[in-house]
């Protein structure tokens, strides 16, 4: 690909970004009028697949000039691949998915096909819908796989233990490692995906547990919350995500919130060895009665010398809603008081020690901040895309 052809590119990135809500609507007319049955591929709101699908092509189009990030863009396109199959993608529908895609972005920055830029373009598109195709045709293991709900609790208003068991439970060892996080549908949103972190390893059982919190304006994490209830069944797709860790290692972990849930399943599975290094574990919430595993962790760390748990609040007491709280004075719990952040870089010396942190993305940035501040190579801090 020449210059001019790369030049073009981000001309036509420029052109989408000018208008980003205009090109993926008319995208998608051009695509549903190609096929009107490739509609009932999509959920019924859309906010979510057009804003990634404009974050996928422009992320696209600013890498391919780049030829140093191609190895990276050619795995994102591949997992794209792989993850849309639980949406049942075939391999015809991406020839339909390529010319949508192709003649759209010629539109948006008017060029010609016959032309450099008009060339690249066509080329590019090609490139998408190649890499994916082949990725989705060459995956192992199904599309999704079902579990049924067993058990349901609220623990306050906002929050609630999801236990699911595999329909086909030999499956669930295979389909995530543990400290993965999962793609998650439920009856109530029939093809809405959201991302969950089991938090117990996989077992041959097939049991899975997930801890959910209500989000404002969160219309699946409400739904689990409210309305989900024994006998549902859900449906589970791809496993993403790297958190794991060296048992050799001295380890920090630090999560704020439900980001406890795949530090804790990767605590479980770390406690069936007997070689684990030290591990010092600081989990953060607003008030202290939303420490909810708060007895099973100090329970976890009394059984395995290897283990120091050390729980953060930002509070010092509860509001009137919260319910019955968590007794850490009777828990004899270390508890303290602060942000997460505040808390935990200055508490020690963190520097020689690999790092994984869980939680909103905001409580990440921070934590990650403060931690590198401190003296922690940035290279030893491990997280989940945020």
């Amino acid at each position: 690909m020449g210059t001019h052809a790369r030049h073009g590119l981000l001309t036509v990135r420029d052109a989408i970004r000018a208008d980003p809500d205009r090109f993926v609507d008319d995208f998608y007319t051009r695509l549903f009028a190609a096929d009107p049955d490739l509609r009932d591929l999509f959920p019924v709101t859309m906010a979510h697949q057009r804003a990634a699908l404009f974050g996928v092509l422009d992320h696209v189009l600013e890498s391919l000039p780049d030829t140093t990030t191609h190895p990276q863009l050619v795995e994102t396109l591949a997992q794209l691949g792989r993850d849309h199959r639980k949406f049942g993608v075939v391999d015809s529908h991406y020839d339909l998915f390529g010319r949508a895609l192709a003649a759209q972005l010629l539109a948006v920055a008017d060029l010609d096909p016959d032309e450099e830029g008009g060339v690249a373009t066509v080329q590019t598109t090609s490139l998408v819908t190649g890499v994916m195709r082949g990725a989705a045709m060459t995956a192992p293991g199904p599309p999704s796989w079902s579990a049924k709900v067993v058990e349901k609790y609220r623990l306050t208003r906002d929050l609630a233990v999801v236990r699911l068991v595999a329909d086909d439970p030999e499956h669930v060892a295979e389909a995530f490692d543990v400290g993965q996080y999962l793609e998650v549908s439920i009856p109530q949103w029939p093809r809405v995906w959201r991302h969950l972190s089991p938090a117990i390893p996989p077992n041959p059982h097939g049991e899975i547990e997930f801890h959910v919190r209500s989000v404002p304006g969160g219309s699946v994490s409400t739904s689990i919350v409210a309305e989900t209830a024994v006998g549902d069944t859900w449906t589970l797709a791809q496993s993403h995500g790297t958190l794991r860790v060296d048992p050799g290692r001295p380890t920090l972990m630090v999560a704020g919130g439900t980001g406890i849930a795949p530090l804790r399943a990767i605590l479980h599975d770390l406690a069936r060895r007997v070689d684990v290094a030290p591990t010092h574990l600081f989990w953060g919430t607003r008030y202290p009665g939303e420490l909810y595993d708060a007895r099973r962790l100090l329970h976890l760390a009394a059984v395995n010398p290897w283990l120091s748990v050390t729980l953060v609040s930002e509070t010092e007491s509860d509001p009137w809603w919260l319910g019955d709280a968590v007794d850490l004075a009777t828990l004899r719990a270390d508890h303290r008081i602060g942000r997460l952040a505040d808390v935990v870089a200055p508490a020690d010396d963190w520097s020689q020690r690999q790092v994984l942190l869980a939680g909103s993305s905001s409580m990440i940035e921070t934590t990650r901040r403060a931690l590198i501040v401190a003296g922690v190579p940035g290279r030893l801090i491990d997280h989940d895309p945020v």
